[in-house]
């Protein structure tokens, strides 16, 4: 009965975060195009970092979680945070890419689109070189052996992340473009919104956020440490797939407009976010210890995303048959976590 009642509180947390997230993006959307943003900052940008939120908070919940508890507590919640820090770039690249080539198909054969996958190489390009960089360097800050290296090391990379916003938003002068939008939320009705009633959904959204990533940081750690299954591993898998994945589906319709830049630069721009902030934030609460599956995790999601490079790099394209192959190190991933985290 308490597994039962345990996993309702989990899935009641995910609908809380998934309509906080919902509440935000739209909100951020609207942002942009009040700030008249061109589209690669607001598909690598705003978009990008709208829907990392969840994954953005559920560690540092479990980070603050995990400083606060006993020894073997603690200790999950450690998993928890850094599972939810290395899950997110893993997903993007390994699932997120697969399904956005999966719409490229889907819409090609409906005859809405062609397959070719129209991206500014510049926007995504830079997207992905940041990436490897940013997500390199926060590897190697997990083996600094002074508390003082690994601050300077988080604050380096806030500092290499807004030079990558800075480049995005006015680095390489591309013209604005209206994006399709959505009604605002809090004022569906109203075909030009303020800016006030703008920010108070980006607040409300961002509260249930919170409330949200708490119980379900919290409910998780039970459920894995009743299953004897490491708590990383549930983490890793679950938390990206619940937080990250439905708001990615941003990028189907994207496609489905023929908004390519938009729909992969969410994607790449999420990345470059993921690999920069969290393990920042992670660095600063001294947290960013990482295991074989952690490293696992790192290694997929770079090789994943070291195979968009190249053709994107060598022949001038992103193909979708390549964004699709991706999915082969996330099941290579899956294997190894498991067998390495059964009990």
């Amino acid at each position: 009965m308490q597994y039962v009642s345990h996993i309702a509180i989990l899935v009641v947390s995910l609908v809380i975060i998934l309509a906080g997230c919902e509440l935000f993006t739209n909100a951020i959307e609207w942002l942009g195009k009040r700030l008249r943003l061109e589209e690669g900052a607001v598909g690598s940008i705003l978009a990008a970092v709208g829907t990392a939120m969840p994954e953005t908070l559920i560690p540092i919940i479990a980070f603050i979680a995990a400083g606060a508890g006993t020894s073997a507590a603690g200790m999950r919640y450690h998993g928890v945070g850094v599972g939810a820090v290395v899950g997110a770039p893993l997903l993007l690249s390994t699932l997120a890419f697969p399904i956005t080539a999966i719409a490229v198909f889907s819409f090609s054969a409906a005859k809405k689109r062609s397959k070719t996958i129209n991206v500014d190489p510049r926007v995504v390009g830079r997207d992905l070189r940041y990436f490897f960089l940013l997500y390199a360097a926060a590897l190697g800050a997990a083996f600094l052996p002074a508390r003082w290296m690994s601050i300077t090391a988080a604050g380096a990379l806030f500092a290499l992340y807004g030079v990558y916003v800075y480049q995005t938003c006015v680095g390489h002068g591309g013209q604005h473009r209206d994006v399709e939008m959505r009604p605002l939320m809090f004022r569906h009705r109203v075909a030009n919104p303020g800016m006030e009633v703008i920010v108070a959904q980006v607040v409300a959204g961002l509260t249930a956020i919170v409330l949200g990533a708490h119980l379900f940081v919290n409910h998780l750690v039970w459920i894995a440490s009743q299953m004897g299954v490491p708590a990383i591993v549930l983490s890793t898998v679950l938390a990206p797939i619940a937080t990250e994945l439905p708001e990615k589906f941003n990028s189907v319709t994207w496609i489905g407009h023929r908004k390519d830049t938009l729909a992969v630069g969410n994607i790449t721009g999420a990345m470059v976010f993921q690999s920069s902030l969290p393990p920042a934030v992670a660095l600063l609460f001294g947290a960013w210890k990482l295991d074989g599956i952690a490293i696992a995790a790192i290694a997929c999601a770079m090789a994943a995303a070291a195979a968009g490079y190249a053709e994107l790099a060598f022949r001038k394209r992103l193909s979708p048959y390549t964004m699709l192959l991706t999915s082969v190190f996330y099941a290579a991933f899956l294997v190894f976590a498991f067998a390495l985290g059964r009990p």
